[in-house]
């Protein structure tokens, strides 16, 4: 009988759910809305790894399988390349074969080969190369498009790469030989650093979404009150009362559930559609982990029933009506307080145990620790908001207003601004973390950006040819100097010596005066002249015992390994009066040694194998003119290796679990926004007939609308001010755990940034509802 009862009272608080007029249905509505976006955003959470697994699949199937690499062809085995480039901060990625038998097998998402001079491209490849945005990368990629990759081939639908045939790929030029596609690397574990960063990220990005979750069932709760009320009065108990606001709320959640899953569809086919920091997938890739979607859908319903009986427990419904207007209790501040020390109390004792060394943390310690104290400074803003607004007295009418109403529902405004307050005190001690840590992800390239900003190198046949390539990009618009240099070796020639297994070796580099005194110290320099550059050990070099054994002034040396029978190796006497100079850190951040000539001293075309190695350095008033140099590059060898140098190189790590954070963040916020808009204009909505009162007696539109504008922006500084203070102290306490020191005590200012926009853009999107709301049909009732 008793459970017949629980049944039967659920089931009705069910009906008025759905049957309750007119208001009660958008009520229902606002409430499954905002459940539905909770449940959505934590549904997407739980497909990220299956995600991130889906990716990772997806590159290890489509490499080339090098680990039984012959060194002779076969009747399946392929030539293969793996050329990159760069268009615009976009990466394109390619692949290149070659076949040498019949046999060869398919690469993934193509249904042939390709032919020599065409290529096969992804989807978002072929849209660029058809836009006129794309003309100068259609230029650097010298082959026809014969279709498009399928799904199988790609990482993501946004991917820009391409698989293209050649004739003219060999041994001196490939990459590597293969017989097959599928092959898996184990993973890198990640350190404790980074580990802890996916940890905080975890907890701050998805306790906004609880928060909104537990918000959006206490909407219309005064409403429902009165309802109950009602209810009451015709008989009801105050037990059955309380089952019927359950089964209310029970009925608005499950609706939220079925708006999830509606919200988490189209949203899982629009993932393909935006990029957001560099993160793109395909919807089949976005699946929930089924033990993570089953939690999401048992703990939301049971979260919302427990909410609604909670905000029950200080009203007292009657057959006659709500008592509400006695003195509500002041809130109590001990047990908030013991949920913060209880959080900093778990991650305190850990300071100092994490090494950047280890691959392990204790994460349910930091997880539990970071989640009472994101909770703790949660539970405080209530009592903030009530402490602070009841002693705003006097000013305008819209501040009046604005803060009459705060006094009288300080709860309401806190809890809509409860999410803020998480995700912005998370932020806070995440990028105190970001930029205490990343100098330990950041490896000093030692190049100058200044003095050159692309390096290019490319194989020649001989010296004449790899003139011309230092030519072309000399020519190359936009280009405004060029460290062009042909670089070979020279041997010392003669029979080996006692104890020595092979002839001494040095580098040979050849180039104009400009381009040698970037290399090394020159007191002067004129067409001619040749030096015996030292680096002295320095980084980069080898000891300069090798340069002096087979450079010396006045010495013969050849120019082509002694050790090779083919025929006599060709031999250049270096001159007399050759001079002895200190090498000079390059723009690439190395210390470049041997035999520096200039053109006329030596026959370039008389190298052995030698390289043209070009520093461009380019004009940036010049629109793409670093296009036009890689351009330049492809137009000589469609595998042209060009570099941008940077003065840092972030770890790929650490760049992964950043952009990770970032797009998660971004995601959050959004749904942060969104739920404070909701909840902005439930409020609206319950305050109709009196915000028609108040216009029928001659209050003006304007104030109104400032009164709203003091509503929003009250509650939000205040809790901006909390989640500064406490994402300080958190980001403070993290990187005690770590061992670093704070770096940037002012990593809350775009936080506070990101509160301001929010208030005016929720202000912004609530007026069109409240004109409507401030009409005379207002009053009417029935």
């Amino acid at each position: 009988m008793r459970l017949r009862t629980w049944f039967r009272d659920l089931a009705l608080g069910a009906r008025f759910a759905v049957t309750g007029g007119r208001r009660g249905w958008i009520r229902t509505a606002l409430t499954a809305v905002g459940i539905g976006l909770g449940v959505a955003m934590l549904l997407v959470a739980s497909a990220v790894p299956h995600m991130s697994f889906a990716r990772e699949v997806r590159e290890s199937q489509r490499s080339v399988d090098a680990s039984g690499n012959n060194p002779n062809p076969t009747a399946d085995s392929f030539l293969y390349a793996t050329p990159s480039t760069v268009y615009r901060s976009d990466s394109v990625t390619g692949l290149v074969l070659r076949p040498e038998g019949t046999d060869a097998p398919t690469p993934p998402g193509l249904p042939r080969i390709p032919a020599p001079g065409e290529m096969w491209v992804s989807p978002a490849l072929a849209d660029l190369l058809d836009f006129p945005s794309g003309a100068l990368l259609k230029e650097r990629l010298p082959y026809k498009v014969a279709g498009t990759i399928t799904e199988p081939g790609l990482i993501g639908p946004a991917e820009l790469r391409y698989v293209a045939g050649s004739a003219t790929l060999n041994p001196d030029t490939y990459d590597g030989r293969g017989r097959a596609y599928g092959w898996s690397v184990p993973e890198e574990p990640f350190n404790a650093f980074l580990l802890l960063l996916v940890v905080i990220a975890c907890v701050v990005l998805l306790l906004p979404v609880l928060v909104f979750v537990a918000t959006a069932v206490r909407f219309g709760g005064e409403q429902r009150d009165r309802r109950l009320a009602a209810l009451r009065l015709v008989g009801a108990d105050t037990a059955m009362v309380r089952r019927i606001a359950a089964g209310e709320s029970l009925a608005s959640s499950l609706l939220g559930l079925a708006l999830g899953g509606v919200f988490f569809a189209l949203g899982r086919q629009a993932v393909g559609l935006v990029t957001v920091w560099d993160v793109n997938a395909f919807p089949s890739d976005v699946v929930p982990l089924a033990p993570l979607a089953a939690l999401v859908l048992t703990v939301v319903p049971v979260s919302a029933v427990v909410v609604s009986l909670f905000a029950l427990r200080g009203v007292a419904i009657e057959p006659l009506g709500v008592v509400r207007s006695a003195t509500p209790r002041p809130r109590r501040l001990w047990w908030r307080l013991l949920l913060l020390a209880a959080g900093l109390a778990l991650l305190l004792p850990m300071a100092g145990d994490v090494n950047l060394r280890d691959t392990a943390i204790n994460t349910t310690g930091v997880a539990a620790g970071a989640t009472l104290t994101l909770i703790g400074l949660t539970t405080l803003l209530p009592w903030l908001v009530e402490a602070c607004v009841k002693r705003l007295r006097g000013g305008p009418v819209a501040w009046q207003l604005a803060t009459r109403r705060l006094q009288l529902s300080s709860g309401t405004a806190a809890r809509a601004v409860s999410g803020i307050v998480v995700a912005a005190a998370g932020a806070i001690a995440l990028q105190m973390m970001f930029h205490a840590m990343q100098d330990d992800f950041m490896n000093v390239t030692g190049a100058n950006s200044e003095r050159a900003q692309i390096q290019s190198t490319i194989d020649a046949k001989d010296g004449g040819e790899a003139r011309e390539m230092i030519e072309k990009f000399s020519r190359t618009e936009g280009v405004t100097a060029v460290v062009g240099t042909i670089e070979s070796h020279a041997w010392r020639p003669g029979p080996l010596k006692q104890g020595e297994q092979f002839a001494p070796i040095t580098p040979l580099v050849v180039g104009d005066c400009a381009s040698l005194k970037e290399l090394a110290n020159l007191p002067s320099c004129a067409d001619g002249d040749v030096f015996v550059s030292l680096a002295h050990g320095q980084r980069g070099a080898a000891d300069d015992d090798w340069v002096k054994r087979t450079a010396r002034p006045g010495a013969d040396i050849a120019l082509r390994d002694p050790g090779e029978r083919r025929t006599a190796a060709p031999t250049w006497r270096i001159p007399a009066s050759a001079r002895t100079v200190d090498a000079r850190v390059d723009p690439v951040g190395h210390y470049q040694f041997g035999i520096f000539a200039t053109p006329s001293a030596i026959d370039v075309t008389r190298m052995d194998a030698p390289e043209a190695t070009a520093l461009v350095r380019v004009d940036p008033a010049v629109p793409d003119a670093t296009e036009h140099v890689r351009n330049t590059a492809a137009s000589i060898t469609p595998l042209a290796w060009v570099r941008t140098l940077q003065n840092m190189e972030r770890d790929e790590q650490y760049s992964s679990v950043r952009t990770g954070i970032l797009a998660g963040a971004t995601a959050t916020m959004t749904l942060v926004a969104a739920s404070l808009l909701v909840t902005t204009l439930e409020q609206l909505r319950d305050r109709k007939r009196l915000l028609s009162s108040l216009v029928a007696f001659g209050t003006r539109r304007t104030t109104l609308g400032l009164s709203v504008l003091w509503q929003t922006a009250v509650p939000i500084g205040l809790g901006m001010a909390l989640a500064v203070v406490g994402g300080l102290g958190l980001g403070v306490v993290l990187l005690k755990m770590i061992g670093k020191q704070v770096v940037d005590w002012w990593v809350f200012l775009p936080m506070a940034g990101v509160g301001a926009a929010m208030v005016a853009l929720v202000t912004l999107l609530s007026l069109p509802p409240l004109w409507r709301l401030m009409r005379a049909d207002g009053l009417r009732t029935e």
